[in-house]
């Protein structure tokens, strides 16, 4: 399981990540806004500019505020390996917050 910082806090699970993407081209706004209408878009910027869309198998869309070529590069870094006892780490945050 591997697992990609997309910006402040937020990750994504690598396994399900088909394209890192531009968002300057005209298609790719039209991908941004059919997201939006159809629910499936994250907006994970904090309120900053959009530089990074992440379409996933999943056909939802993911903006980032960190460059698309960062993400690639952190997709190939070896040191992104999720450690073996993520999934319970998680659980145990998630309990704590209720």
């Amino acid at each position: 399981m591997k697992i990609i910082n997309i910006g402040f806090g937020n990750i994504v699970m690598a396994d399900r990540i088909i394209a890192i993407v531009s968002p300057e081209s005209a298609p790719i706004k039209r991908i941004i806004q059919d997201g939006k209408e159809r629910s499936m878009c994250i907006d994970a910027t904090y309120g900053r500019r959009t530089r990074a869309v992440i379409i996933t198998d999943s056909d939802h869309v993911i903006l980032s505020a960190v460059q698309p070529e960062t993400i690639a590069n952190r997709l190939v870094d070896k040191d992104c390996e999720a450690p073996d006892n993520l999934e319970t780490e998680l659980m145990e945050v998630a309990d704590g917050v209720e």
